[in-house]
């Protein structure tokens, strides 16, 4: 269960930051769209152990 909700937070982060970084150019997208995701990978794991586990 807890690779799910991580894989669906850094998703939804990974997203987020496309789109943020999508302003400016297909490379700053990419770059945001995966430090996002990392982010959200570590957040959803944390989130998932403090809240479900």
């Amino acid at each position: 269960m807890e690779m799910i909700f991580a894989l669906i937070v850094s998703s939804a982060a990974g997203a987020i930051g496309w789109w943020v970084g999508e302003f400016f150019s297909f490379t700053v997208a990419f770059a945001v769209s995966t430090i996002a995701s990392v982010f959200g990978y570590y957040y959803g794991v944390k989130w998932n152990r403090e809240y479900f586990c």
